[in-house]
């Protein structure tokens, strides 16, 4: 099966997200690159590398089950957004527009999810 993860909407909008992730984290508080810094950072990148590597997969099932595993990230960070927000770390209004993408791309993962689930069920 021949797939291009670069062709796929989502990836480069998650690929975009941990980009400027890792531009607006850096202005964390120190005591914080090794915590929620970190943590972050971790989980905008696990987003577009588990599309990348459920795309390099043979079966459909396999790249479903990392798909879930991206959608999963993305879940986690859009909770650490709101963790971010309410310790006030950063500029409120930076961080509700990258959670805003961040729940864009969990919405498209879900679609690509259902999409994918129809299809390798017929």
């Amino acid at each position: 099966m021949s797939r291009n993860h670069e062709q796929l909407r989502v990836f480069r909008e998650a690929h975009e997200l941990a980009i400027a992730v890792y531009q607006q984290s850096q202005g964390f508080p120190k005591d914080e690159w090794f915590g929620l810094r970190s943590q972050v950072r971790r989980a905008a990148v696990s987003i577009p590398c588990n599309i990348v590597e459920g795309n390099a997969r043979e079966t459909s099932r396999d790249y479903l089950r990392f798909l879930h595993i991206a959608l999963g990230s993305s879940c986690e960070f859009d909770h650490l957004m709101s963790l971010v927000r309410e310790l006030n770390m950063t500029s409120r209004s930076d961080w509700e527009t990258l959670q805003e993408r961040c729940k864009g791309v969990s919405r498209q993962l879900q679609r690509l999810i259902r999409s994918l689930s129809e299809n390798s069920r017929n």
